[in-house]
């Protein structure tokens, strides 16, 4: 089961908005549900809640540490409460997948995200769980940090809170250990009604999206 949900991103007005801090906003969502507010906690360097679900202790984490040290705050937290890595969600922002899209997965490298990079070191291990909240690509690898630092267009926003929303009713499996059937409800998506077409549009059969292009990791600012 999941002891410990993590949500990435930087602390400050000026990020809030920003594609980096989709994993605040998946937290800050979760915290409503659970109506747990998040509060400053200087031993484990974040805003952190607590909440008892089902007799379980179950924890909020949004590291203040800026995104490169994110680990410093997950492990402090871990460590003092014996969380086991197999026991901790991370939530983050992924290139590789586009707006709307929400995928967990489990173990694997830290593919060059500076989050999940430092949790890596500090935890010493990558086998831990993660709930990949896809931001998009913005085409071009040197375009790749102004993209994550900017706000998302009021469209992809509007996705991305879709994917959020559809994922949080996974929390109950993930809480339970369930983690085919989380998995089943955050990977399965309801198809979106299509349009009809204007009178002055051909019917015609609509091609497939466009590949995202290959991503490259994403940067977070100093700290």
């Amino acid at each position: 089961m999941i002891r410990l949900f993590v949500g990435l991103g930087n602390p400050g007005v000026e990020y809030e908005a920003t594609r980096h801090n989709a994993g605040f906003w998946w937290i800050d969502a979760l915290s409503r549900e659970f109506k747990a507010p998040l509060g400053f906690d200087k031993s484990y360097f974040g805003q952190v809640a607590r909440v008892a679900v089902s007799g379980q202790t179950v924890w909020l984490l949004t590291p203040q540490t800026f995104m490169n040290l994110s680990g410093k705050s997950v492990a402090a937290l871990a460590r003092f409460f014996k969380i086991k890595p197999e026991e901790i969600l991370v939530v983050h922002d992924e290139l590789d997948i586009i707006p709307g899209q929400v995928k967990l997965k489990f173990g694997g490298s830290h593919a060059g995200h500076n989050g999940l990079r430092d949790i890596h070191a500090q935890l010493g291990t990558g086998d831990y769980w993660r709930l990949r909240l896809g931001v998009g690509h913005p085409g071009s690898k040197d375009a790749v940090v102004d993209w994550v630092l900017r706000k998302p267009m009021q469209e992809h926003r509007v996705l991305i809170e879709d994917g959020i929303a559809r994922s949080l009713k996974a929390v109950p499996s993930l809480l339970a250990g369930q983690m085919e059937q989380a998995t089943m409800l955050i990977h399965t998506r309801t198809p979106a009604r299509p349009k009809p077409p204007r009178k002055s549009e051909p019917l015609t059969a609509a091609g497939p999206p466009s590949d995202i292009p290959p991503t490259a990791p994403p940067t977070a600012p100093p700290g």
